[in-house]
C-alpha cells in the first residue's frame, strides 16, 4: 500500500520517511508543489471552501499519482493500491460518500484507492479576484476539442464575458493556448476575452533533496484540470464547460486486451456525472457540462466551417495539438510535434477529412528518419484501429462503456458508429 498525505506547513528537519509519504503545500511555494497559489486558492479569489477541498483532494490523488511508477506500459498496466489521508474544511460531508469517492477514482486511473478524511488547518491568504461578471468558465488544453468548445462558447454568449482556463502541465504547451485563445477572440469579434493559465505540478524533488519516483501516464491529472476549473467557477456560481467529442469521450476499447486506454476518461459521461454529483454532495458548486458530448470529432470539425468558413477553419484547427506523445524530443523533434500514429493523431486526421478540411499540421510519420520511424512503430496503434473498424462494433462494446442512467444506449451506439464511418476515410 502507498500511503499518502497533505501539509500546509513545511518542518524545519524534514525526515526521510516525512518526505516519502508527505506533500507540502505551502502559500509560499517552498515545498512539493509548482504553484502560484496556496492550499486556500486565495489568490484565484473567494472561493467557496468545499471547493478549495476538491482540489487539494485532486492534487494530492495527482502527485501520488505521480509518485508512485508502474510495472508495465501499454494496455497491461499494473494495478497500484493507495491509501490517501485528505485534508478538508469538513471531514464528515467527504467521509459520507468515501466509498464513491474511491470506486470514480478507480474507474478513472484503473488503480485501487483508499481514502480518509481529516480536518484542515489552513494558512489565511488572502483573496483577491480579476474576473467579475464571467457567465461561464470554459477548459482551454490548447487541444482541438477544446478550441472548438471554446470558440462555439464565445459565439453563443455573444458580448456576454467568458473566463478561459488552462492548466499548464508542459510548460512549453502554454504559447499554443495563449494563441488558441487569441485567436477565438478574432475569430469571434470578443474584446477582452479573459484567460487564465495556471502551472500546477509536482516537483522532481522534496526541499530536502529527496527525489520523487516519476510515473508519466498521470491519467488523474485531468481530475485535477477539472477541480481547478470548479474552484474558479464557484466564485461567480457559473457552469463548467470541459469540451471533448463524444466518441473519444465513451473511450471505447479498440480491442480484447485494451480497457479504453487509447485515451483518458476525463470525459467519459459517467465520470463527469458522478464527479459532479459526489462534489455537490460535500457541497462543492460543481455543474459540469462537455458541450460537444453528442458530436463526432468531424462534426465539430464541421461546425467550426460553418461558423467561421472553410480556410479560417482549416487555420484555427491546425494551430491546435492532439498529440498523445512526447517521447519524439529525445529524438531532437519539437515536443509540440504530432506523431500522426497515436489515437489522438489519426481520429484529428480522420476529422479533417471528414469534414474537408485542409490539415496543415505536419506529422512527423511523413518524416524520413529511420530512428523515427523505429520510434513511431512502437508508439502506433494504427493497426489495433484497422482490426477494430475490420471486426466492426459488437454488443460486447457496448456493455463496457459504463454509461450513466441518463444516457440512451441508441445514442452511444449512433455516436460510435458515425465516429468509426470518419475513422475509415484514413488510408490503409
Amino acid at each position: 500500500m502507498n500511503t499518502f498525505t497533505m501539509a500546509f506547513t513545511l518542518p524545519e528537519q524534514l525526515s526521510h520517511d516525512a518526505a516519502r509519504s508527505t506533500f507540502y503545500w505551502t502559500p509560499n511555494a517552498v515545498g512539493s508543489f509548482t504553484s502560484p497559489v496556496g492550499p486556500s486558492l486565495g489568490q484565484f479569489g473567494p472561493v467557496r471552501p468545499a471547493n478549495a477541498d476538491l482540489v487539494r483532494l485532486a492534487a494530492l490523488v495527482y502527485a501520488a499519482d505521480r509518485s508512485v511508477t508502474r510495472r508495465a506500459n501499454g494496455s497491461s498496466w499494473s494495478q497500484r493500491r493507495f491509501q490517501l489521508h485528505i485534508p478538508v474544511t469538513d471531514p464528515d460531508a467527504w467521509q459520507a460518500s468515501q466509498a464513491h469517492w474511491e470506486a470514480l477514482l478507480g474507474f478513472l486511473s484503473g488503480d485501487a484507492w483508499s481514502l480518509a478524511f481529516h480536518p484542515a488547518q489552513l494558512p489565511t491568504e488572502a483573496a483577491t479576484y480579476r474576473y467579475a461578471g464571467a457567465h461561464r468558465v470554459v477548459l482551454l488544453s490548447g487541444g482541438a476539442d477544446s478550441a472548438v468548445g471554446a470558440l462555439l462558447s464565445q459565439h453563443e454568449l455573444g458580448e456576454r464575458r467568458q473566463l478561459l482556463f488552462s492548466h499548464i502541465g508542459a510548460t512549453n504547451l502554454a504559447p499554443r493556448q495563449r494563441e488558441v485563445a487569441t485567436r477565438i477572440a478574432a475569430l469571434t469579434g470578443s474584446r477582452g476575452l479573459a484567460h487564465h493559465q495556471i502551472r500546477f505540478s509536482r516537483k522532481t524533488t522534496q526541499p530536502n533533496g529527496h527525489r520523487f519516483p516519476d510515473e508519466r501516464s498521470t491519467r488523474t491529472r485531468s481530475l485535477l484540470f477539472l477541480a481547478l476549473g470548479l474552484a474558479m467557477a464557484s466564485i461567480e456560481q457559473v457552469e463548467l464547460h470541459i469540451p471533448e467529442n463524444g466518441f473519444a469521450s465513451l473511450n471505447l476499447p479498440l480491442g480484447a486486451d485494451q480497457r479504453g486506454s487509447v485515451s483518458t476518461r476525463t470525459t467519459h459521461p459517467y465520470f463527469l456525472h458522478e464527479l459532479s454529483r459526489l462534489a455537490t454532495t460535500a457541497g462543492a458548486h460543481a455543474p459540469i457540462s462537455n458541450p460537444l458530448s453528442a458530436m463526432t470529432k468531424g462534426e465539430m470539425f464541421t461546425r467550426v466551417s460553418d461558423l467561421v468558413g472553410a480556410k479560417a477553419a482549416s487555420e484555427f484547427l491546425s494551430m491546435t495539438h492532439s498529440c498523445g506523445h512526447t517521447g519524439h524530443r529525445s529524438l531532437g523533434y519539437p515536443v509540440l510535434s504530432h506523431c500522426g500514429v497515436c489515437f489522438g493523431c489519426l481520429l484529428r486526421r480522420a476529422s479533417f477529412r471528414a469534414s474537408h478540411l485542409t490539415d496543415h499540421t505536419r506529422y512527423l510519420d511523413t518524416t524520413d528518419d529511420p530512428r523515427l520511424a523505429a520510434y513511431l512503430r512502437d508508439k502506433s496503434v494504427a493497426a489495433s484501429l484497422r482490426g477494430f473498424l475490420g471486426r466492426g462494433l459488437r454488443t460486447a462494446d457496448l456493455i463496457t462503456l459504463t454509461l450513466p442512467d441518463h444516457y440512451p444506449l441508441a445514442d452511444a451506439q449512433s455516436l460510435i458508429e458515425r465516429g468509426m464511418h470518419e475513422l475509415e476515410t484514413l488510408p490503409r
